[in-house]
């Protein structure tokens, strides 16, 4: 259960950040709403997972997932573009999460 609350988090928070980035800087109304509301679920879904989970880990997992999740928004459609050291950093965040979740015994199983 705990992961079914971080991953709604973390969808949650991209798509806050989504709408973040399609506020204008909180010019445009739904877009600012939309904002608002998915950042008090995501922090609301953080809460339940930090019941049962270290925060560092949680916060690690659910920051992480959002900047890789996020980044394929932003390329898809913002059309943000990303170098490769940026392509290849995201790819080391993913590989933290996966010896986290793989060879950490502080992440529930």
């Amino acid at each position: 259960m705990p992961y079914l609350a971080l991953v709604m988090a973390v969808l949650a928070e991209t798509i806050g950040t989504a709408a973040l980035q399609a506020s204008q800087q909180f010019t445009r109304p739904l877009p600012s709403v939309i904002v608002v509301v998915a950042y008090a679920a995501a922090f609301y879904l953080l809460s339940v997972v930090l019941k049962v989970m270290p925060v560092g880990l949680a916060y690690a997992m659910w920051s992480g997932l959002g900047i890789v999740f996020i980044s394929i928004i932003g390329f898809v459609v913002f059309g943000q573009r990303l170098d490769l050291p940026a392509v290849a950093g995201i790819g080391l965040i993913l590989a933290g999460i996966l010896v986290i979740q793989l060879f950490s015994s502080s992440a529930p199983h």
